[in-house]
């Protein structure tokens, strides 16, 4: 067989651990097993009925066609009022773009921003792709690791040590993937001042999660706690998480004007503009009722006490209430220490997945040895099933 020869660019990166895992659950589940996945970060609610329907009437209307590659100008002006109006912040239509998926603007800015030799500050737990989106930008990620002692949440201590001549870009997730927490004002005013001291360090502020508030904290990112760092900021988002959209990919970014300009010209090449029914639907979803944000989050609230609950409960297990987001990262240190036939997160992983027929994600993937990933975004009697084969197999 001839071996081809790929490029150190894809060499240096993985597929994504959770869509592998939430691939092998599918699989294992064709092949008759009853596997639970909790691997996938996906509300199991259905799009929003409205939504649903404006993409109908785009379908019957025509409008199938090529948009601007980055979005229809009413869809921008849609983006446009949700950042005054959730975050305070004003932009103009050259200064947002809309993209394939929040993953997707994430990409476009490393490919715009970054080059061979620059640093990336990437607070671990990180979401999965953040580190390989760095590299594939020929960039160097610089992982800044928080555990539960600290809530998971780095200091401003551990950023001003972190920051070097190199440092291009510092990436920051409130709510967290995989974590669920979520960063105070005052927590995010401290990072501030020590981000204001470098004036050539840009901001990428990740908040796919901002809808998803399960506590007594209010959202807020970098740019709403420190108005002065609008000008090297920029806001990535989408409408996959808090409106139940991830398959209609459509993400989207604020900031200024050049580097938005930089985005578009990577977007141009590469898918060009996001699907245009998706986009109807998406400035549906941005401007109008809002109220399935408020049903979801009191489900998510109460998976998210329950799955709290059972975790603690098991010996070696210690786990965070949510407050964002629709996950539980779970410690296993104790567990893996008890059980003698594993000796990781990733060992352990496989043995839920084998011996309970429940999917997880093994920390490791986020950059965190020694912790588990649960998504309880699914409903409660799969929740009920998945967290009693859990119990049953790690008190064994």
């Amino acid at each position: 067989m001839q071996k081809y020869s790929l490029s150190d660019r894809v060499q240096r990166v993985k597929p994504s651990p959770t869509l592998a895992v939430t691939a092998l659950a599918a699989q294992l589940r064709s092949e008759g097993r009853d596997i639970i996945g909790l691997g996938a970060g996906e509300p199991d609610f259905d799009t929003p009925e409205h939504i649903k329907q404006a993409a109908i009437r785009a379908i019957e209307e025509g409008f199938t066609k090529y948009t601007a590659v980055d979005g229809t100008p009413s869809l921008k002006q849609a983006i446009i009022d949700k950042f005054q109006r959730d975050n305070g912040v004003s932009y103009q239509q050259n200064q947002v773009m809309a993209s394939c998926g929040g993953k997707q603007a994430f990409y476009n800015l490393c490919q715009a921003l970054l080059n061979a030799g620059d640093e990336v500050i990437i607070p671990a737990p990180y979401w999965v792709s953040y580190p390989d989106i760095v590299m594939l930008a020929d960039a160097t990620p610089v992982i800044l690791a928080a555990g539960i002692e600290q809530q998971f949440k780095i200091t401003p201590q551990q950023l001003e040590a972190a920051i070097t001549p190199k440092t291009r870009l510092f990436v920051h997730n409130t709510p967290s993937n995989p974590t669920s927490v979520m960063y105070t004002h005052e927590e995010l005013v401290a990072l501030g001042e020590v981000l204001k001291r470098y004036p050539g360090l840009l901001i990428a502020s990740d908040d796919i999660y901002e809808h998803i508030l399960l506590g007594d904290i209010p959202f807020s990112n970098l740019l709403m706690a420190n108005p002065d760092l609008y000008d090297r900021t920029i806001l990535l988002n989408g409408v996959s998480k808090g409106y139940s959209m991830t398959g209609w990919r459509i993400g989207y970014a604020g900031g200024p004007e050049e580097i938005i300009t930089a985005m578009k010209k990577v977007q141009s090449q590469s898918t060009s503009n996001p699907t245009s029914i998706a986009q109807v639907a998406a400035e549906t979803a941005l401007n109008g009722d809002q109220s399935c944000i408020a049903v979801m989050n009191e489900a998510f609230r109460q998976r998210n006490l329950f799955v709290t609950e059972r975790l603690n409960a098991i010996p070696g297990v210690s786990a965070l209430s949510s407050q964002g987001a629709f996950y539980s990262f779970a410690n296993v240190e104790g567990v893996v220490e008890r059980l003698p036939e594993i000796s990781n997160d990733t060992e352990l992983a496989s043995m839920l997945l084998n011996q309970a027929d429940v999917a997880v994600v093994p920390g490791v993937a986020f950059g965190m040895e020694g912790y588990i990933r649960l998504s309880f975004a699914t409903s409660m009697e799969a929740l009920s099933a998945a967290m009693e084969r859990i119990t049953t197999a790690l008190n064994g």
